[in-house]
């Protein structure tokens, strides 16, 4: 087994932390977040909403299941949600070098250095969560071989330019035809409205798509500040003085508010796991859901058309909105899951059923 070569994660506060390299080897720099899933992290590697991040696996045993087959289905990777993989770098406390699973191809850390990413074993991220669930996100960098780089914050750029489709793309060739506005989608959002007899058309964040035949807008997940994806904004505010079904997930949900007048704001470190408890307006149902963002809609910002739809129980951020008068709605969570819990995935039925009335 090849020696692994010392690392270091430095933080913008000047905390150091001593670690070991086992992906590329070559030092980066971006904002430091961390995800307390236990599974799934072919998945969030390359979950597009990742993108500028170093994350931070609080779990402390990974790679032990190695990465899955490269197999495709429907144009998309099939397991995988997207082309490839998407953080800047990964933070962990114990890597598995050796890895077991009857779908694994490759090491995770051989998946890493095919696509430039580098990962940092060894350190303790128990406290490193702890920092940053108290100071909140900040900027780090991982340096390897003392080559050191400068500190680089992704939320100064418009990200969903870098990971955005670069043209349009038709799926499948069902009844229901859905006008997705990448983002930086899923492939599991894809592979869902497939699933619904649907033919999905979708566009670059900045595509002029009021010409287009349609009978539902999707707007997706995606990296960064909302505010920083003017053109869709614009566009959706067009499509919002109009008669359209609309569903947004993730960054989509951030992107129809600021549409409708309301406002963004930053998290202190966000909301990244699968075990974030929602509960829908005027029920006493609570669901179990998957989420991945560093923003949140101001519910005080709404204006009178528009309803709080979910609430997150933990800290009362908003988590959905609801349009009164309209077929427009909108949600924080990602019921597609991949990975995490599926509870919410209803609401993919919900949106096909308002195309149909």
């Amino acid at each position: 087994m090849k020696q692994s070569k010392n690392a270091k994660l430095i933080l913008e506060d000047g905390t150091i932390f001593q670690g070991y390299s086992f992906g590329y080897e070559g030092s980066t720099a971006g904002e430091v977040v961390f995800n307390t899933a236990m599974t799934g992290y072919p998945e969030s590697l390359t979950d597009p909403s990742y993108k500028g991040q170093l994350l931070v696996l609080t779990y402390p045993l990974v790679g032990n299941y190695g990465v899955p087959g490269f197999d495709k289905e429907d144009e998309m990777l099939k397991f995988f949600e997207s082309e490839k993989v998407q953080v800047s770098a990964l933070i962990i406390s114990d890597y598995s070098f050796k890895y077991n699973h009857w779908n694994a191809t490759k090491s995770l850390g051989d998946w890493l250095i095919e696509h430039q990413v580098p990962g940092i074993f060894g350190i303790d991220t128990r406290e490193l969560t702890k920092i940053i669930r108290e100071k909140g996100c900040m900027l780090g960098k991982i340096i390897i071989d003392d080559i050191d780089c400068e500190f680089y914050d992704p939320n100064l750029e418009n990200l969903v330019a870098q990971v955005s489709i670069a043209e349009k793309q038709i799926y499948g060739s069902g009844k229901h035809k859905i006008l997705l506005i990448d983002c930086g989608v899923k492939n599991n959002i894809i592979r869902y409205f497939l699933q619904k007899d649907t033919t999905v058309i979708r566009v670059p964040w900045d595509y002029d798509y009021h010409n287009e035949d349609y009978d539902g807008l999707f707007i997706s997940n995606g990296p960064g500040n909302p505010e920083m994806c003017d053109v869709t904004i614009a566009n959706l505010k067009i499509s919002l003085e109009k008669e359209i079904p609309i569903f947004g997930i993730c960054l989509g949900h951030q992107l129809t508010a600021l549409a409708s007048g309301a406002k963004t704001y930053k998290l202190k470190y966000g909301h990244r796991s699968h075990n974030q408890p929602v509960i829908l307006k005027d029920t006493k149902k609570a669901y179990i859901t998957s989420q991945n963002h560093g923003f949140a809609v101001d519910d005080s910002t709404l204006s009178s058309d528009w309803e709080t739809l979910f609430t997150n129980i933990n800290d009362g951020t908003n988590e959905g909105l609801k349009h009164k008068t309209k077929k427009v709605f909108t949600v924080q969570f990602h019921p597609e899951a991949s990975s995490g819990p599926t509870d919410t995935d209803f609401l993919f039925d919900d949106f096909m059923n308002m195309l149909v009335k």
